[in-house]
C-alpha cells in the first residue's frame, strides 16, 4: 500500500471540504485590522473573523478535527502530563482574553524544530524545540497568542476561500464547475503553478499578499491578547528578533512571492502598536518559576532518551563517547505551514 505524507493528507481533506462548499460570486475576504480593533476593552466582543468565508464555524471545526487526526497519526506527541497540562493552561489563559469564537486546544509534538502551527477550528501544535528555545513564559505565551489570533481571524479557511474564489475567476464561463479541478498549494506553493501553461502569476502574487496581510494581523491581535493576559508584549518581539534566521534560499525569494512580510517590517509595526495602544503595565509577566521547571523537565526527558535510563545501583556500566548532553535547538527556519511565528 502506498503511504501518504501528512501534508498530502491535509491537502486532500481540505480539497474535499472546499469542493463541497456553496460557491458564488463573492468579494475577496479581508483580514486587516480596523481602527476599532485598537479598543482593548472590546476584546472578546469583536468579530475579527467577519467577512466572506465558504466555511461555517461548525464546518471549520469539523475540518480542523480531520486535519488534526492526520497530523497526530504521523507525529510523535509528548506524553508527559506535567508539560502538556502546563502548556494547555497557558493557552486557555490567553484564549480567555481573546476574540476566539471556538474552543482551542494544544498538543505538544516531540521535535527539535523550533516551530508550531495552527489548524482550522482552534487546533494548535507546538514542538518541544520551541518550548526549549524561548527565554521565559511570556515568549511562549506570545507564540500561542499568535496562534489564537489566527483562530479568531479564521485565517486558514479565509485563505482557502480566497484561493477558491481566485481559481473560479480563471474558469471560462462555458466550463462546468464540476469539471474544474480544485487547485491547492502543494509543497512548492504558488511558485509550483508556474508549471501550468498559461497560468496567470498575478493571481499567485495577489494570494501571497493576502497571506502576508494575515500574518501582519496575527502579529497585531497576538500582541493585544498577550498584553490583556498580563504579559510583557515586547517579549514576543525579542523572541522573533533573536530566533528568526532566514535561510540563504529564503533571502533570495522576491518579496512579492514571500508568505511573510520582512522581519524588520514586522518588528517595526509591532513596536508602533505597543507604543500607540499598549501602555506600560507594572508587574507585566516575563517568566515564572513553573515555566523554568517545565523547561528543566523537558531537558531531563531529552537527556534520558539519549543516555538511557539510570543504571541499576551496583551494576557497572560503560559510558560511550556519544553520551554527551544534546546541543541546543536548531535556529528557526521558515516553512510552508500556517505556523505560529
Amino acid at each position: 500500500m502506498k503511504s501518504h505524507s501528512p501534508i498530502a493528507i491535509v491537502l486532500f481533506v481540505l480539497a474535499a471540504f472546499c469542493s463541497g462548499s456553496n460557491l458564488r460570486a463573492h468579494p475577496a475576504p479581508q483580514l486587516k485590522p480596523s481602527h476599532s480593533d485598537e479598543d482593548l476593552n472590546a476584546i472578546g466582543q469583536r468579530d475579527v473573523g467577519k467577512g466572506v468565508n465558504l466555511f461555517s464555524l461548525d464546518k471549520e471545526q469539523a475540518l480542523g478535527k480531520q486535519l488534526a487526526q492526520a497530523v497526530e497519526r504521523s507525529s510523535r506527541l509528548l506524553a508527559d502530563p506535567v508539560v502538556t497540562d502546563y502548556v494547555n493552561r497557558l493557552l486557555q489563559k490567553i484564549a480567555a482574553n481573546s476574540d476566539a469564537r471556538v474552543p482551542v486546544s494544544v498538543r505538544v509534538i516531540e521535535s527539535e524544530v523550533v516551530n508550531g502551527f495552527v489548524l482550522p477550528g482552534g487546533f494548535l501544535y507546538v514542538n518541544t524545540g520551541l518550548i526549549l528555545q524561548v527565554n521565559g513564559e511570556a515568549e511562549l505565551a506570545g507564540v500561542l497568542a499568535r496562534g489564537i489570533a489566527h483562530t479568531a481571524m479564521r485565517s486558514s479557511t479565509k485563505e482557502a476561500t480566497k484561493g477558491r474564489l481566485m481559481e473560479l475567476a480563471t474558469v471560462p464561463t462555458t466550463m462546468q464547475l464540476s469539471t474544474f479541478p480544485l487547485m491547492l498549494l502543494g509543497p512548492g506553493g504558488w511558485g509550483g503553478y508556474g508549471n501550468y501553461q498559461g497560468f496567470d502569476l498575478s493571481i499567485a502574487v495577489t494570494y501571497l499578499k493576502f497571506q502576508r496581510d494575515s500574518q501582519r494581523a496575527a502579529d497585531f491581535y497576538g500582541l493585544e491578547y498577550l498584553y490583556k493576559s498580563g504579559y510583557d508584549p515586547e517579549c514576543l518581539l525579542r523572541f522573533l528578533e533573536r530566533s528568526f534566521s532566514p535561510t540563504s534560499a529564503a533571502k533570495k525569494i522576491p518579496q512579492a512571492f514571500s508568505e511573510y512580510p520582512p522581519l524588520p517590517e514586522r518588528l517595526e509595526s509591532m513596536n508602533k502598536e505597543i507604543a500607540r495602544i499598549l501602555p506600560h503595565q507594572d508587574g507585566a509577566i516575563i517568566t515564572t518559576a513553573e515555566f523554568q521547571l517545565v523547561q528543566d523537565r523537558l531537558r531531563a526527558l531529552k537527556l534520558r532518551e539519549i543516555v538511557g535510563p539510570p543504571a541499576i545501583q551496583g551494576k557497572p556500566t560503560l559510558r560511550k563517547p556519544s553520551d554527551t548532553p544534546p546541543p541546543g535547538p536548531p535556529p528557526l527556519t521558515p516553512n510552508r505551514q500556517q505556523n505560529l511565528l
